[in-house]
This record gives C-alpha cells, sequence and structure tokens, in this order.
C-alpha cells in the first residue's frame, strides 16, 4: 500500500532503519533506500514514497537542501529527518522546508512508530492494523499465544537469527535438550519439522526483501543464511513455484 524511503550515506544506518520497525505490518510494501542526493532525484519519481526518513547530512549536502529541491520537484511526501546533531538550527531548517518532524540517532523504535502511525492516520487516511495480527507467527499463521513457552523461544530465535548457521541440534543444545526429543515436541506443536519451519521462514524474508526492497537477490539469498545460491534458487523455486526474478518483476 505505502512506499517508504530512507536515505542515509551510511549503509548500516539504512540496514538499521529497514529493520527497526515492522513496515510490513504498518502497510509499506515498498522499502527504497538511497545512499546520496543524486540517487533520490533519480529515482524519486519512479519510487512515489509516501514517507521518507533524512539523515540531516547525507555526505557534503544537506537532507533539508534535498526536501526543498523534491518540494521544487512536485513531489509530494512526508519527511522526517534524522540527525546524530541536537542542533536547534537543523531543526528550524528541516521544519521550513516542510519536514513533520526531526529525530535523534540512534532512532528511538517507540518514537519512530508513533511518528510513523501518526503520518498513516493523519496524512495518508490510513488505519492502523489489529494489534493480534502483529502477534500471529508468519508462516504457520497462528498466534504465538497457543504455543508452549518453549515453542514460542524457538519460533523466536528462529526470527532472530534466520541469517546465521541455526539448527535443531545448535538449539537443542542451548536449552541442554535431546535433539531428536525437541524435533518431536516441535513437529507435535506446529505440525512441521523444524528444518522446514526454518526453510519457510527463510523464504518468508527473502520474498519480502524481493518486493520491498532493490537489493541483489544474491545478496539477500546471504542475508537469510544460504551461501550456496543453487540451493537458494532451487528452495525458492520449490517454494514459490517461481525464481526471485519472477518475483521482482511481478511487483
Amino acid at each position: 500500500m505505502y512506499t517508504l524511503m530512507i536515505v542515509d550515506d551510511e549503509p548500516t544506518i539504512l540496514e538499521g532503519i529497514s529493520r527497526l520497525l515492522d513496515w510490513k505490518a504498518l502497510g509499506f510494501e515498498r522499502i527504497r533506500k538511497a545512499q546520496s542526493c543524486f540517487e533520490v532525484i533519480s529515482h524519486v519519481v519512479d519510487w512515489q514514497p509516501d514517507v521518507c526518513l533524512v539523515d540531516v547530512r547525507i555526505g557534503s549536502e544537506y537532507g533539508y537542501e534535498l526536501i526543498s529541491r523534491l518540494n521544487e520537484m512536485g513531489i509530494v511526501s512526508n519527511y522526517i529527518m534524522m540527525s546524530g546533531y541536537d542542533e536547534f538550527s537543523y531543526a528550524c531548517e528541516a521544519m521550513r522546508c516542510g519536514a513533520l518532524d526531526y529525530l535523534l540517532k540512534p532512532v528511538d523504535k517507540k518514537q519512530l512508530q508513533k511518528r510513523v502511525e501518526k503520518i498513516i492516520v493523519e496524512k495518508l487516511h490510513g488505519v492502523m492494523p489489529e494489534e493480534s495480527e502483529k502477534s500471529m507467527d508468519p508462516v504457520l499463521r497462528r498466534s504465538y499465544e497457543e504455543f508452549s513457552p518453549l515453542i514460542r523461544k524457538i519460533v523466536m530465535m528462529v526470527g532472530m537469527e534466520y541469517g546465521q548457521h541455526i539448527s535443531l541440534k545448535s538449539i537443542a543444545d542451548r536449552f541442554r535438550m535431546n535433539a531428536t526429543y525437541l524435533g518431536q515436541i516441535f513437529i507435535k506443536e506446529t505440525d512441521m519439522k523444524f528444518s522446514e519451519y526454518l526453510m519457510a521462514y527463510r523464504m518468508y524474508v527473502a520474498r519480502n526483501r524481493i518486493l520491498d526492497t532493490d537489493e541483489k537477490i544474491a545478496a539477500i539469498a546471504v542475508q537469510v543464511g544460504y551461501s550456496n545460491m543453487n540451493y537458494f534458487y532451487q528452495h525458492f523455486h520449490n517454494y514459490y513455484k517461481m525464481t526471485p526474478s519472477q518475483m521482482r518483476v511481478r511487483k
């Protein structure tokens, strides 16, 4: 429904902000990232962002100057300025050029959530998703409350570590449990093998990044835990019945 644009010359900040909130749950189907004003100017007409998070300093340029240029181009959006500088003059310039807010880095998650929700309701005339949707496992499509504390911990670990080398044995070792027994408990509660759940979760994250970002598919594969591209393409095609490239073309 909505498009988010994040502008910052530091790749780690771009990645951090893109993961800070559950943007999908808020209605943002697309996330665009830019590391320079030139990149923004080159693509903004096609991107048509509904909300823009802009760093106050982008290389040698200022974020509020970029917003002024976008205003001159007739780009209508809702801007939030981010800055590591707690200087009143920067805040004034940001507000003068039309920014709706000025947030200090590191950006506070709750503060950003509150600002974005306000924009969705007041500026985009949208509605906030039900809280129950936020507590639903994206793979199992069941409320987390339905599971035992042990299974909830396991799916939470997958959600945090899917990009790393994680296995049923490594989790069982942490809980000092037998891996076979833990696997049986997992199947009994979820109707899925742990290995199937892990792959499905990785496919879920990969799909979102393919649809919501312009990142290279090879980079996405590594981010979701695949060092072998052939395995990634094979699993993706078997799961979605299309290749990652075909899915990106259809978005």
